[in-house]
């Protein structure tokens, strides 16, 4: 339970389109008061044909007047009119003009904190999240806060201020016809909050039949193989049709209340029907003597205008949500943490190639420990297999060492020096990897290669090439080394893993890592990379994770993790001899198998 002092602090923190906003708050304030100051100058013309209108309607002789005379009268009017007219136009484009500058300032300060802030997130980061996920952040929830600070806030400006100078100017009018001919607008926010009402129960029902659907599409689409060999349509359709069924019973209870209150609504502000109350009620005032019949025109001229206002105000609070959950997920992505710098004065240089992983444990959460007391050390050109089964942590284990993590107990020392306090360049030109999950960005091949060597020239790219056997696959793509990824050339997951080889090999480390780097790979491109890699690991310290025992029998030393833990390790001679647990992920095939806990019996 959360004491009140941390409840009095959430309520008092502000909310995320405030924190977005905090930069160019003062800007947007601006905007919002010229884009309002302007939209009231603009209406000073309606005040103006009202004024001679009542001219004309209280002055039948007024043709009969001097020229020179009405000229002055009429003219003067006119003259503000238009002055007013250029200047309200002139003070919205100014409030535009800042609330777009204001929004190109965001825009490139969120871009560039967002690439700054995710250069620093560990690496471990991005493996447990889709890229459609950081894209949405970055790029889609940044081009829907556009929307938020380039409009919304000049719109809200000029929609309050047509409602404001209209009430006022009404209301000085004659504050007892302004009371009558605004009742509508009370009514539409009666009926609105009915139709919010009426949403709330119908809403999640339809969410909760819409999942169903989702999940019955997906069934039916995957399912449809064996629904075609078996010929078993009619079953299979059932459960798909009766979810569409479901869903549109959903629509129709949600819809139906929902579209009558909001028709009511809106109904109560349409012009025609406020138009309506003021000739009504002007009628009305005029029979009983309270007010000249000139004055009705000014009401009808003006309290028409005061609709669109109101619903532009609530479309633009309706769509407010999706800018607040936008600027959410732009703050989660900058509060992401991140791998602490080291000072410069706090910086440890490697003094050998030697790695030891010391009391090392490591846990997603506290309830979940992935590795605990992990203890070893991989010595300069020797090659370490990490095996055991599915889950053990042998995955998670080369990633501490690549700093994907930091290690939550313990630390890892790269010739004696502290990991943590290694500058991250230092530390990937003596760590190279292979992983599973290669990542190949939109670029070209080459630039792929030289990714962590921009500065290679062809010669060495090629080489490096060359040295993961993929050099004659390149040639053949339409431009060779210039193809892009995902245009003209187009891998297989082998050839991927053979560039991220080429990609290593061009970095030259002296120690490497090997995530099971053939996993992806068919018979013969296995072959290749196989090839590749044992000339590539020559005088060069290993850390292999094998899930296939057969490719890490010649290991100098082999680690069995199990239960988070190292439970064996040695030759693979000295490992079968023993007949522990590498000797039962031997007998079952030499493959992973599930963790021990995991096995269920037949």
């Amino acid at each position: 339970m959360s004491s009140p002092d941390n409840t009095t602090d959430r309520a008092k923190q502000p909310g995320p389109i405030s924190q977005v906003l905090a930069p160019i708050r003062g800007r947007l304030i601006a905007s919002t008061l010229l884009a309002g100051l302007g939209t009231m100058l603009t209406l000073v013309p309606l005040a103006g044909i009202a004024h001679i209108g009542a001219l004309a309607l209280d002055r039948p002789d007024l043709a009969d007047l001097l020229p020179v005379q009405a000229q002055t009268e009429i003219g003067w009017t006119v003259a503000v009119c238009v002055i007013c007219l250029f200047m309200g136009m002139t003070l919205i484009l100014a409030g535009e003009l800042t609330a777009h500058l204001a929004d190109n300032r965001l825009v490139h300060q969120l871009r560039l904190a967002t690439a700054q802030r995710l250069a620093k997130v560990p690496l471990g980061w991005f493996s447990s999240r889709t890229s459609g996920e950081v894209k949405q952040a970055m790029q889609d929830d940044i081009v829907t806060l556009h929307s938020l600070t380039a409009h919304f806030y000049t719109a809200v400006g000029r929609a309050c201020s047509v409602i404001l100078i209209s009430v006022s100017y009404l209301l000085w009018l004659d504050w007892r016809m302004a009371l009558l001919v605004l009742l509508p607008f009370p009514g539409f926010f009666v009926f609105l909050r009915r139709a919010m009402k009426t949403s709330g129960a119908p809403m999640q029902d339809f969410v909760t039949e819409a999942g169903r659907l989702n999940s019955a599409t997906v069934e039916f689409v995957t399912g449809m193989p064996v629904v075609k060999a078996f010929g078993v349509t009619g079953k299979a359709h059932t459960s798909y049709r009766n979810a569409v069924d479901s869903v549109a019973q959903a629509f129709i209870k949600l819809t139906g209340p929902l579209v009558v209150a909001m028709a009511h609504a809106h109904a109560m502000i349409a012009p025609i029907t406020v138009l309506g109350v003021v000739l009504a009620g002007g009628t009305l005032f005029v029979s009983q003597g309270w007010m000249a019949p000139a004055e009705v025109l000014a009401f009808a001229l003006v309290t028409p205008g005061i609709c669109a206002p109101l619903l532009m105000l609530h479309t633009l609070l309706h769509d407010l949500g999706s800018a607040g959950g936008a600027a959410q997920r732009v703050i989660g992505l900058l509060e992401t943490p991140i791998l602490q710098p080291v000072p410069v004065a706090q910086q440890q240089t490697p003094a050998d190639h030697e790695i030891r992983f010391q009391d090392v444990s490591y846990a997603y959460d506290p309830q979940h420990p992935v590795l605990s007391d992990i203890s070893f050390t991989l010595r300069p050109n020797t090659i370490t297999a990490i095996v055991g089964p599915s889950g053990a942590g042998k995955s998670t284990l080369a990633q501490l060492l690549l700093r994907f993590f930091d290690p939550t107990e313990g630390c890892i020392t790269l010739g004696g020096a502290d990991l943590r306090y290694v500058d991250t360049a230092q530390l990937y030109r003596h760590i190279g990897f292979v992983l599973q999950d290669v990542r190949l960005i939109h670029a070209s091949v080459r630039d792929n290669i030289a990714l962590g060597h921009p500065s290679a020239s062809a010669q060495e790219v090629e080489q490096a090439a060359r040295a993961a056997n993929i050099h004659e696959r390149i040639l053949a793509l339409p431009r060779g080394y210039d193809s892009v990824i995902g245009e003209d050339a187009q891998l297989s997951g082998g050839e991927r893993q053979r560039i991220s080889v080429a990609r290593a090999v061009l970095l030259d480390p002296p120690v490497l890592v090997l995530d099971e780097p053939t996993a992806a790979a068919d018979a013969q491109n296995e072959v290749a990379l196989q090839n590749a890699l044992s000339e590539f690991a020559k005088d060069r310290t290993l850390l292999v994770i094998a899930h296939r025992l057969d490719t890490i029998m010649h290991a100098d030393r082999i680690l069995v993790l199990d239960g988070s833990r190292i439970i064996e390790q040695g030759t693979h001679a000295q490992l079968l001899g023993r007949n522990g647990r590498y000797a039962q992920l031997w007998a079952k095939g030499g493959y992973d198998i599930p963790a021990a806990e995991e096995v269920q019996p037949c």
